[in-house]
C-alpha cells in the first residue's frame, strides 16, 4: 500500500496532457507543417522573391503586434494602432516634402520627419494609456476614440490627398538592404529581441504580467499599475508609428485612407494565435512572432495554391478561434 501511494504522484507528473501541449507548442508545429507543405507542393517557395514578399508583408504586423502583446499582457487592448499608423504616415511626408515648412537640408528634414512622426505616435499611445489608467475607461472604449478620430485626423492633415515621393534618404527604412537584409526585417528583429528581453528579464516586464494577472494584488505588492499602463500604451503607439513609416516608404506614397487599415485586427490575431492570453497575465513576444508568421504563411499558401483571398480570411478567423479554444483548454486542465 505504501509503495502504491508513493508512486501515484510520479504517475500524475508523467501524465501527458495533449491540450496543454498544443496550447504551448501548437502554433510552432503549425508553422513547421506549413513550411514543409510549401517545400513539397508550392512552386517557387524557396526563391528569394517569395521570401522578400512574405517578410515585407509580415514585418509591420510583427512590429505592431509586439506593442499589442504588452498592452494585452496588462489586460488591455489597443484598437487605435491602425489609425496611429495613418497619422505617422501622413505627418512624415508633410515635413520632408516641405508642406509644413521649407526644406533647407534633406538629411535634417528626413530625420526631423521620422522623429516627429514617431514622437507624435508615442504621445497618442500615451493618451490612450491616460484614459485607461486615470479615467478608468475600459481599454476597448478608450482606444476606440483614436480608432475613429485618428484616421480623420490623418485625412485632415493631408486634406485627403495622396502624398507621393521618391526619396531614398527616407525610403531606406522600407526599401533599404543593408548587408543584403531588408531594413524592416532588421528593425523588426531589434524590436522583438528588446521586447522579449524586457518582458522576461526586467522588473517592468514582470510588472506588466502582474498587472494583467491581478491588478489589485499588483497594487498591494507595490507595482505602479497606472505607470505600467501608461508605458505599454506609449510603446504600442511607438511601434505603430514606426510601422506607419515603413509602410509609406515601401509604397513610395502616403494615403491616409489606407495606411494601417485593418492592422489592429492583424496584430490582435498574431497575439492570440501566438499564445498570449487575451485576458492578461501571460504574454510571449516570441509566440507573437510565430503567430504572425503562421498567419502570413497560411494566407500565402492558400493564395499560391489558387484559393481566393476571401477564403483565406475565413481560414485565418478559424485559426484564431482554434488558438483561443486551445488556450482555454490548457488553462482549465
Amino acid at each position: 500500500m505504501t509503495q502504491s501511494l508513493s508512486q501515484t504522484p510520479a504517475r500524475s507528473r508523467s501524465h501527458f496532457d495533449p491540450f496543454a501541449f498544443l496550447s504551448r507548442y501548437g502554433t510552432l508545429i503549425a508553422l513547421l507543417l506549413l513550411i514543409l507543405f510549401n517545400l513539397l507542393f508550392t512552386r517557387n517557395f524557396t526563391t528569394l522573391q517569395t521570401l522578400n514578399v512574405n517578410l515585407t508583408q509580415v514585418c509591420t504586423i510583427v512590429i505592431v503586434a509586439v506593442g499589442m502583446t504588452l498592452v494585452i499582457g496588462t489586460g488591455g487592448i489597443d484598437l487605435s494602432v491602425g489609425s496611429i499608423m495613418a497619422i505617422s504616415g501622413a505627418l512624415a511626408p508633410m515635413i520632408f516634402l516641405g508642406t509644413i515648412m521649407p526644406v533647407s537640408n534633406i538629411a535634417v528634414s528626413v530625420t526631423a520627419a521620422m522623429v516627429a512622426a514617431v514622437l507624435v505616435a508615442t504621445l497618442l499611445g500615451l493618451f490612450n494609456g491616460w484614459l485607461v489608467a486615470y479615467f478608468r475607461i475600459q481599454p476597448i472604449v478608450a482606444t476606440l476614440v483614436l480608432f475613429i478620430a485618428g484616421r480623420g485626423i490623418a485625412q485632415v492633415l493631408t486634406n485627403g490627398n495622396l502624398q507621393v515621393f521618391r526619396l531614398p534618404e527616407f525610403q531606406w527604412i522600407g526599401l533599404g538592404r543593408p548587408f543584403g537584409i531588408p531594413a524592416q526585417v532588421i528593425i523588426m528583429a531589434v524590436i522583438v529581441l528588446l521586447a522579449a528581453w524586457m518582458l522576461r528579464r526586467t522588473v517592468f516586464g514582470r510588472s506588466i504580467l502582474a498587472t494583467g494577472g491581478n491588478e489589485r494584488a499588483a497594487e498591494l505588492a507595490g507595482v505602479p499599475v497606472n505607470g505600467v499602463k501608461l508605458a505599454v500604451y506609449a510603446i504600442s503607439g511607438f511601434c505603430a508609428g514606426i510601422a506607419g513609416l515603413i509602410v509609406i516608404a515601401i509604397n513610395s506614397a502616403s494615403d491616409a485612407n489606407l495606411v494601417g487599415m485593418g492592422m489592429e485586427l492583424d496584430a490582435i490575431a498574431a497575439v492570440a494565435v501566438g499564445g498570449t492570453l487575451l485576458t492578461g497575465g501571460k504574454a510571449t513576444i516570441v509566440g507573437t512572432l510565430i503567430g504572425a508568421l503562421t498567419i502570413q504563411l497560411v494566407r500565402y499558401t492558400l493564395l499560391a495554391n489558387g484559393v481566393p483571398d476571401a477564403a483565406a480570411l475565413v481560414v485565418k478567423a478559424a485559426i484564431i478561434i482554434v488558438a483561443v479554444w486551445l488556450q482555454q483548454q490548457g488553462r482549465v486542465r
